[in-house]
């Protein structure tokens, strides 16, 4: 498999051009024009953002307080879940010890594009109105957009450091339009629950970062092995955007789920399994080490797992101790991948991950879709009762027939397609990033934010200035 990705890298040519003075600004400027005439022809306010439709709605359903509107419900959740994406995922790409301005200023760029382009995808899949051909959005809507988007982010954490913000675009054009298919198969055709998107986000965005950087491998990256590593203060940084998305958890897998028990329910797994996955990651971490001493890495991301493995089964009656068994496994596994599997990729199938997401992402993804299935299949009457049943599956119309085992092969199934996705779509998305136009840095030139930003205090701007002070004296 190796073999296959050198002999690609050969076909293609190496890429060391990082002049983006043309390419960058002109995917911005045509990318978002094209944005600007698409929401005009397509994007309308909901019945619960306009003006008229919401006094209307008011009063077809005897509502006499604006406090009845879903906004009021709904933006707790979604500024939290906006925090994570922006703050939580941007500041935990930043423990490269010279690339903290890429880590956070292209995961804002590719942000800010993709919860746009998330819009008009998800909206034509999900919001359509075959009548006036619109689509029509609302707080919900944006806090699928910026689910949508975490797809896209995960994937960057693979490519971090050796991609140009012109690929990152690329990446996220075609991120988002492939979510937003698998997401329609999983949830619409399948009928699947995955109110977190352990199948849908992580799963899909772990698989399809993982083989984007398989098709991107780069065999002289030893060269800037000097620079893959962190350094104290990048190390902080990086962990004050763990502790954001850490807290913040159980909003994301929440913030769209039912209101009442269900989402009552979600907060409380995943609060639970959270707890759980940091105690056995510190073990985990600890033991590896001769003199027991710990290791950031391990810290910052494996103690994460456990929310991503709770984003299918969370919403359902997983039971308390169940989520800290969850936790208390995604702790342990995630550890040993860093320790021991990204070595294995990156050795064995030349697979670099710059971040590890494999671990963080790609299979505590894949078990938790797999343990979503498993207590769906085992939900029952006596523990939902009927209309818990019905309500918590959404049997309703053509599925109201559908039995519980039935469901759980859904959901088995629902986790194969996001892994297919993931993968089939990344292959072919890295083979277009292979062409020699997107102004990606060369191999001893990864990792360092002097490719593509203004940097006054960078080494080599101090080693100038101390020369020339030097030749004044």
């Amino acid at each position: 498999m190796g073999n296959c990705c050198e002999r690609a890298a050969n076909f293609f040519g190496p890429q060391k051009n990082t002049y983006i003075r043309v390419s960058l600004p002109a995917v911005c400027f045509v990318w978002q024009i094209a944005m600007v005439v698409l929401f005009g022809v397509f994007i309308r306010y909901d019945e619960e953002s306009d003006e008229k439709g919401w006094n209307e709605f008011k009063k077809s359903h005897n509502i006499t307080s604006n406090i009845e509107n879903d906004f009021y419900f709904r933006y707790p959740s979604f500024q939290d879940v906006h925090v994570m994406i922006f703050v939580g995922f941007g500041f935990l790409m930043t423990f490269l010890k010279r690339y903290s301005f890429g880590g956070v200023g292209f995961n804002f760029l590719i942000a800010a594009f993709g919860l746009q382009w998330a819009l008009l995808m998800q909206g034509w899949f999900h919001a359509l109105d075959p009548v006036t051909g619109k689509i029509t959005i609302g707080i919900e809507s944006l806090i699928n957009a910026d689910f949508c988007c975490a797809g896209s982010l995960i994937a960057y954490g693979a490519l971090l450091g050796k991609v140009s913000p012109v690929q990152l675009m690329v990446v996220t054009l075609f991120g988002v339009t492939l979510f937003a298919v698998e997401e329609y198969i999983i949830l619409d055709l399948f009928h699947c629950r995955d109110a977190g998107g352990a199948m849908v986000i992580h799963t899909f965005g772990g698989y399809y970062g993982l083989a984007i950087s398989w098709v991107l491998y780069r065999p002289n990256l030893n060269l800037s092995k000097r620079l893959n590593g962190s350094v104290y203060h990048s190390d902080l940084f990086a962990m004050i955007g763990a502790l954001f998305l850490w807290m913040f958890w159980p909003s994301f897998n929440s913030a769209i789920t039912n209101h009442g028990a269900g989402q009552h329910r979600t907060v409380i797994n995943t609060y639970l399994a959270l707890a759980s996955c940091v105690l056995t990651t510190f073990a985990i971490s600890s033991m590896s080490q001769k003199k027991g001493k710990l290791d950031m890495v391990h810290i910052q991301n494996a103690s994460l797992a456990a929310g991503v493995a709770m984003g299918t089964a969370a919403e359902l009656m997983i039971t308390p101790y169940g989520s800290i068994i969850v936790g208390f496994c995604c702790g342990i596994i995630s550890t040993f991948g860093y320790l021991y599997v990204t070595p294995f990729l990156e050795k064995k199938l030349k697979l670099q991950d710059t971040c590890g997401i494999h671990n963080l992402h790609a299979v505590p993804g894949m078990l938790g879709g797999f343990v979503g299935a498993i207590v769906a299949a085992t939900a029952t009457e006596e523990i939902y009762g009927k209309e818990g049943l019905i309500e918590t599956f959404d049997l309703t119309g053509k599925f109201e027939n559908r039995t519980m085992s039935t469901q759980g092969g859904y959901q088995a199934a629902g986790t194969c397609v996001a892994i297919a996705f993931g993968l089939v779509g990344g292959v072919c998305v890295g083979f277009i990033l292979r062409f020699p136009i997107w102004g990606d840095p060369a191999d001893d030139f990864c990792f360092d934010d002097e490719a593509y930003w203004e940097q006054e205090s960078s080494p080599l701007y101090i080693l100038m200035s101390f020369m020339q002070l030097t030749n004044m004296n």
